[in-house]
């Protein structure tokens, strides 16, 4: 049986990485991984048990080998775990969006199942523009979207992205069809509905943003945003009031308001879905990262009546079709876990939301975030610290010695993968009190070993 040392050589050149040259490699293999840790042999064979502090980017909100979710997907298995979803259905993929549509803020009675956030996406922006074409509006055909934004890797998706600042600037001729509009000003959340922010900014962003949306409204197809947090375009928190100056917007110029919910829904930020922050209801939300615990890729769109009833019965050369139909549409593998996932967060069906486990999970992360990484704003190197819901965001002066940070990090206990300026965490939810203090110890030592 081949070392994991040995599976570090053979991994470069061979595999590429996210976001990395082909010879870059990977630092570590994991071993194994259970509740909220990873365990990883480096290239010397040493073996180290972590702290999982990046929930494998959002998603395993449950930890890793949650008994709940192996039976559901043992269960499914021992049924069927896949059927294509043109012209068949079946109990999970029926469930999940029974599910969906019960949890989800207002009119979202409408369910599309897609394989990823970025494909989720993809399909909101085709929605958008059909319905814009079954309207009769030929003209439009631009998305308006904030700076500072991130909504995938795919190339509909990355021209929606902060076209300079962002993760895609190599492809900002992607990006050049499209309106953005300024980054919204930053706020803190203090307590639960509470926010701080500078009034004076955001009626200046709300001003320039009412011009440029009224001067482009007969080409635009919709409004696209990362609802409070902004993630991987900076990890940037702003006030709940601009989605509801974006809501009255989309409304004065019939534009469906997109929100996209991969990172932040399933009570990330604090609230089920950081729309909940605004008390809006979008017309389109995607979902995705956590559904399924982290477990397998899913992703889901969540649309109105309204939009829907227009695809129904307007007038567009593609009639009434969503004209989307991946592969694996509504893998019941991954729907069958996804249903067991809103179990552990929201309860059984009938589970008043107030009740709901992941209230007090993300409560107990916030609380242990907030005392875990306070310290770190007496650092030298050190620009800002802030915390929102089970996210904990280190802000640097400079740019991160990202594989220095890893390293560090690694040797104090603890995974994290920094990213320009930035060392965050957010941590699964299941991560006990022990765990977030060790978390917290371990990024600031990291920090100031490498940075001061």
């Amino acid at each position: 049986m081949a070392t994991d040392a040995s599976l570090l050589s053979r991994d470069a050149g061979l595999l590429w990485h996210p976001y990395a040259a082909l010879d870059a490699g990977a630092g570590y293999a994991v071993t194994e991984a259970r509740g909220a840790r990873l365990v990883l042999e480096d290239e010397t064979g040493t073996l180290r048990e972590v702290i999982d502090g990046m929930s494998s980017w959002w998603s395993s909100v449950h930890g890793y080998r949650n008994p709940a979710l192996d039976a559901a997907a043992r269960g499914q298995l021992e049924k069927f775990s896949h059927v294509m979803f043109g012209g068949l259905t079946h109990q999970p993929a029926i469930e999940l969006a029974e599910r969906l549509v019960a949890l989800a803020p207002g009119d979202l009675r409408h369910v599309f199942l897609a394989d990823s956030g970025s494909i989720s996406v993809e399909v909101a922006l085709k929605l958008a523009l059909q319905y814009q074409e079954a309207k009769g509006r030929t003209t439009r055909h631009r998305f308006a979207a904030l700076r500072g934004g991130y909504h995938g890797d795919t190339f509909a998706t990355m021209g929606i992205c902060d076209p300079q600042d962002g993760m895609h600037a190599a492809f900002t001729r992607r990006s050049s069809a499209e309106l953005f509009l300024p980054k919204p000003p930053s706020a803190r959340r203090t307590a639960p509905g509470h926010w701080e922010y500078l009034a004076s900014e955001l009626a200046d962003w709300e001003s320039t943003v009412r011009a440029l949306v009224s001067t482009n409204s007969a080409q635009l197809a919709g409004i696209v945003c990362e609802p409070v947090l902004q993630g991987a375009g900076g990890m940037h928190i702003y006030p709940p009031a601009v989605l509801g100056i974006l809501r009255e917007l989309a409304d004065e110029h019939d534009l469906p308001l997109i929100a996209d919910e991969i990172a932040t829904g399933f009570g990330r930020t604090g609230e089920l879905f950081a729309v909940d922050h605004a008390g809006i209801v979008p017309d389109i939300m995607c979902l995705g990262k956590a559904l399924t615990g982290g477990y397998l890729t899913l992703a889901a769109l969540l649309c109105s009546s309204k939009i829907a009833s227009a695809l129904a019965t307007g007038a567009g050369s593609a009639g009434s079709a969503l004209l989307h139909g991946p592969t694996f549409m509504g893998n019941p593998l991954a729907c069958a876990v996804a249903c067991a996932s809103l179990d552990l967060l929201a309860g059984a069906p009938g589970t008043a939301l107030k009740d709901a486990p992941w209230r007090a999970q993300v409560a107990a992360l916030e609380s242990g975030l907030r005392a875990g990484l306070a310290p770190a704003a007496g650092l030298e190197s050190v620009k800002d610290v802030r915390v929102l819901g089970g996210v904990g965001v280190v802000q640097l002066r400079a740019p991160v010695d990202v594989p220095a940070v890893t390293r560090a990090a690694v040797a104090h206990g603890v995974w994290v993968r920094p990213f320009r300026d930035l060392v965050y965490v957010m941590p699964p939810y299941i991560s006990t009190p022990e765990e977030l203090a060790v978390l917290g110890r371990g990024l600031l030592a990291a920090v100031e070993q490498v940075h001061g």
